[in-house]
């Protein structure tokens, strides 16, 4: 909108560059002209600055693609002189000379195919429309602002009546300077007013990096030499320079302490502004002040407290260091609005920070609290054959005593036996005793896993560690901090992670997979294994280091077979159990039957025996419980004695021949030796067991 202010309205033709209001050719998705103040606050809570929009040195005037009104701050309302709500919602042309209006609208579509930042100078002589009727003299800058629904076009829009009425008045004699100095400050303002718009709607990630091109194109265009901000700690009690920019053979201003400028820290902190032309004029009081300028500079100062959300965030300053300036007052006006704009933006990514932690926070605790409930789950789905120890043969008795010894303390735990004697129960016993009860304890079967997915099992990964990482991945010591982890079959850990075990046990200390950071955890450790590891020591197989490690209270549980008088109490608990389950009663168990059970060698132990009454329960009919075992079994392995691998994988062998070589499944040998399919294809892979062709 725009007129030469010497001639009349009526005698001019529209002409098409005069028209400067313009919008893109996007729309805000669902907006309807009518419905443009309803909107207001979601629009600018899109761009994301509220607060700099209204703090704007200038009117602003957000327009949609249609070319109405969808959002003008109070310099708008007192500048046209109509109330926001008669505005929001109104074409724009309702802010240009009435004579100009048809011809605006058909630039709005040639400006929509490309938005971009554009000033218009002075040159162009553009002029609004007050509502009383009367035209003035305006300057504007378009950029685009980008949100949801799409594309808005911000208008700046600054009264200059009073510089073009000081330039009319000016005499000729000095016409010349006159125009280079009214050139200079309109420069000025313009740019301020590019630097408000760029703040609006600006990403957290992109802020440091625009304020500090905010302060170089202020000092360059005034001749400063340096501007520095520093922002107060979180106890609002140190000075950190975080922004800083100084013209080519300055340094930028060291660390600012309170004992190098105590007058300086204590009057800016109270809210009040510093300004002085020279290093004398401060007072009396900010001696300590002076010597400091007097050493490092600058030798003209402006600084003003940054001020947001109702509480002070730090300090901008703007300094000569060549020479002695004066601050006139418009000028030091304009740059305590750079301030607020500074502050403003600066308070507002403080917020999304927080935020952004805080939701970070959560997310971990939510990931945390998944996972506890998965252990949660899988503990429940554990069919637990003895909710306590059932037996009470002298080697229970003492396995018993060493439990309630070392549960109150938080010494590592070796649990060893034979497989299927009730390590694991002997682990849980132990947490279930001590003083981190109160949480769930974490299982890990190391033989279970894959060697290439232990390390991320155990101690975690970040997002992208290895292929496949799509997410970060808390680990199972972390999942236990403040609890207790079992490491069952920890003989089968790859001696490739066994150091780092090792340094989890010495210092409470981990790093992600793919992480270098730290991660202190408070975990109780209990270990349970059927191998000899110190004969895997011996073989090169097992770290020495991490056995003694593991090695501090060790616990070894008999065999079934060590302990023959708590067969028959086992053998009714499982029954019971069972029985409930089936639907069945069992009153009797026949003699013969008991005393096979107590004849039998067990080299599955009581896993083994569980199965056995499983299985003959689900033949045997009426209430008397009865079930088969060669004696000869038992006569063979008490006549040749075999190591522990040669029963384990003779009593394998004869499963696996039973039930023709199936392991997974509804009767295969899995589910018969209660093992994981996983884990029993790495047992078989590891005593040398394959299906004949």
């Amino acid at each position: 909108m725009a007129a030469n202010a010497r001639h009349r309205h009526e005698d001019l033709p529209p002409r098409p560059h005069m028209i400067r209001f313009l919008s893109p050719n996007k729309t805000v998705t669902g907006q309807k002209p009518s419905d443009a103040s309803a909107a207001t606050p979601e629009i600018l809570r899109q761009v994301g600055a509220a607060s700099l929009f209204e703090s704007a040195p200038d009117a602003m005037v957000l327009v949609d693609r249609d070319g109405r009104i969808a959002a003008v701050n109070t310099k708008t309302e007192k500048m046209f002189g109509y109330r926001r709500e008669k505005l929001e919602g109104e074409p724009v042309e309702k802010l240009m000379p009435q004579w100009l209006q048809k011809g605006h609208v058909a630039h709005r579509s040639q400006y929509g195919l490309a938005p971009h930042a554009r000033p218009m100078g002075p040159e162009q002589e553009l002029f609004g429309r007050h509502q009383d009727g009367h035209e003035f003299p305006v300057e504007i800058s378009l950029s685009s602002v980008e949100t949801k629904g799409g594309v808005l076009v911000s208008s700046a829009i600054r009264d200059v009546t009073e510089l073009r009425r000081t330039r009319e008045l000016q005499s000729s004699a000095d016409r010349e300077l006159s125009k280079q100095a009214l050139a200079e400050q309109l420069k000025f303002e313009k740019m301020l007013a590019e630097i408000s718009t760029k703040f609006i709607g600006l990403p957290a990630d992109q802020l440091d990096a625009q304020i500090k091109e905010g302060q170089q194109r202020i000092c360059e265009t005034l001749g400063l030499d340096r501007s520095t901000l520093a922002q107060l700690s979180a106890e609002q009690n140190k000075l950190t320079i975080t922004h800083s920019w100084a013209a080519q053979g300055f340094e930028p201003l060291p660390a600012l302490t309170q004992n190098d400028f105590p007058w300086m820290t204590r009057t800016l902190l109270s809210g009040q502004r510093v300004c002085f032309a020279r290093i004398d004029d401060l007072p009396e009081e900010a001696t300590t002040d002076k010597q400091t300028l007097h050493l490092r500079g600058p030798k003209s100062n402006v600084t003003f407290p940054l001020s947001a959300g109702g509480k002070n965030i730090g300090v901008l300053g703007f300094g000569s260091l060549r020479a002695e300036r004066e601050w006139p007052a418009p000028l030091v006006d304009r740059l305590g609005m750079v301030a607020q704009i500074f502050a403003n933006a600066l308070f507002r990514a403080r917020a999304e920070g927080e935020l952004n932690k805080a939701y970070q926070e959560i997310a971990e605790l939510k990931q945390q609290l998944e996972k506890e409930n998965v252990c949660l789950r899988e503990e429940v789905r554990l069919e637990h054959h003895h909710g306590e120890v059932v037996g009470d043969s002298d080697g229970i008795r003492r396995v018993l005593q060493e439990v309630e010894q070392v549960a109150p303390t938080d010494s590592t735990v070796l649990v060893l036996g034979e497989t299927g004697t009730g390590k694991e129960l002997i682990a849980r016993t132990i947490h279930e005793q001590s003083r981190r009860k109160g949480r769930v304890m974490v299982k890990v079967n190391c033989a279970a896993l894959p060697a290439t997915l232990i390390e991320s099992e155990l101690f975690g990964r970040e997002k992208g560690a290895f292929t496949g990482a799509l997410t970060r991945e808390m680990g199972r010591f972390e999942l236990a901090n403040g609890s207790t982890i079992l490491l069952d079959e920890v003989g089968e850990l790859p001696i490739e992670l066994q150091s780092k075990l090792l340094r989890v046990l010495q210092e409470g200390e981990l790093e992600r997979l793919g992480s270098s950071k730290t991660i202190k955890v408070d975990v109780r450790v209990v270990a349970a294994t059927s191998r000899n590891l110190q004969q895997a020591v011996r073989e090169g197989k097992f770290r020495e280091d991490l056995f003694y490690r593991l090695n501090v209270f060790p616990i070894t549980v008999p065999p079934l077979r060590e302990r023959q008088e708590d067969i028959p109490p086992l053998v009714w608990h499982f029954l019971g159990l069972l029985c409930q389950r089936m639907g069945r009663s069992i009153e009797t168990v026949h003699v013969a039957t008991m005393d096979a059970f107590k004849s039998y060698y067990w080299p599955g132990n009581v896993r083994e025996l569980r199965n056995l009454v499983e299985r003959f329960l689900i033949t045997s009919t009426g209430t008397v419980f009865r079930a088969k075992i060669p004696p000869v079994e038992a006569a063979e392995a008490a006549a040749h004695p075999q190591t522990f691998e040669e029963v384990e994988r003779n009593y394998f062998l004869r499963v696996m021949e039973m039930v023709g070589w199936r392991v997974r499944g509804e009767g295969g040998a899995a589910q018969i030796l209660g093992l994981k399919p996983t884990t029993l294809e790495s047992r078989m892979q590891k005593l040398g067991l394959s299906r004949p062709k």
